[in-house]
């Protein structure tokens, strides 16, 4: 049976509104999120951490370009205390807290989505982005926030497809499931800045305020506490501006590289250029 012989499934519209659950075994349908996307996500999840580091100083370097984007960043966290520095760069105590989410964030999005809680999380994160949920409120508007995903979902593309040692099949499967994690992610953003379902405002499920990286009163990120290290060097500093690489993950190679330690290098972005 075709495609066009499938029974027609029937979808709840309120549910979309009033029902997170519902709304993500929707969003997996449409876009095929399958087993088979977990699979690959859990079994290449090493690859995508051992690059976030880099990514993540590309993507404060991006957001650190434009004034309309370093402004947000100005605003203090919920649970930020240090110093504030007027002339905000990649070192500046506000970024170094930043940066650390991100990475907590981009490890999250590594781990087993075939939970609830993984796009609970995801729900909330689009959530605090609008002034809601948080003590102290932050307010980024939607157009930055689909660049900056379009952005993280570019850069984690081009570095998977240019790993020396992933076999193609395996690259295609990691940049399928990765994307549609992140696609996800972007509808969990837009549900909360655009005024579809407003008529069931009122049976929505209502966000308490809490600390970043908690859902539920538990904690959902790992590698938040303060003093842990936070890599303040950019990871390409003494490479060329042209062919900028990153170690690539112990244990994509033989079985003698791997007791000698990988000696392959994986290919990444080169750095965003800041004035």
């Amino acid at each position: 049976m075709g495609p066009s012989m499938r029974p027609r499934q029937h979808i709840d519209r309120k549910d979309l509104y009033t029902n997170l659950e519902a709304r993500i075994q929707y969003l997996h349908s449409f876009i095929d999120f399958s087993s088979n996307d977990i699979e690959a996500l859990i079994s290449g999840s090493k690859y995508i951490k051992q690059l976030i580091p880099a990514i993540v100083n590309i993507v404060y370097q991006k957001l650190l370009q434009y004034d309309i984007t370093a402004r947000a960043l100005e605003t203090r966290s919920t649970s930020y205390e240090g110093p504030v520095d007027d002339n905000l760069n990649e070192n500046s105590p506000q970024i170094m807290h930043r940066k650390m989410f991100l990475r907590a964030y981009l490890a999250k999005l590594c781990s087993d989505p075939s939970t609830l809680e993984f796009w609970e999380y995801l729900d909330k994160v689009g959530m605090m982005h609008t002034g809601r949920g948080r003590e102290h409120p932050l307010h980024v508007e939607y157009v930055h926030i689909g660049a900056c995903l379009a952005f993280i979902q570019d850069t984690l593309t081009e570095a998977l497809l240019s790993h020396p040692r992933l076999r193609l099949e395996k690259k295609i499967a990691l940049v399928k499931a990765i994307g549609k994690v992140i696609w996800v992610q972007n509808d969990l953003f837009a549900k909360w800045y655009v005024r579809d379902g407003d008529e069931y405002a009122e049976e929505m499920e209502q966000k308490k305020v809490e600390a970043e990286g908690f859902l539920h009163g538990k904690k959902i990120l790992d590698d938040i506490e303060e003093g842990l290290p936070s890599s303040p060097t950019c990871p390409f500093s003494g490479l060329s501006a042209t062919t900028a690489t990153t170690d690539a993950c112990t244990g994509c190679g033989d079985k003698a590289e791997k007791e000698g330690g990988c000696t392959s290098k994986l290919p990444i972005r080169t750095h965003v250029e800041t004035t």
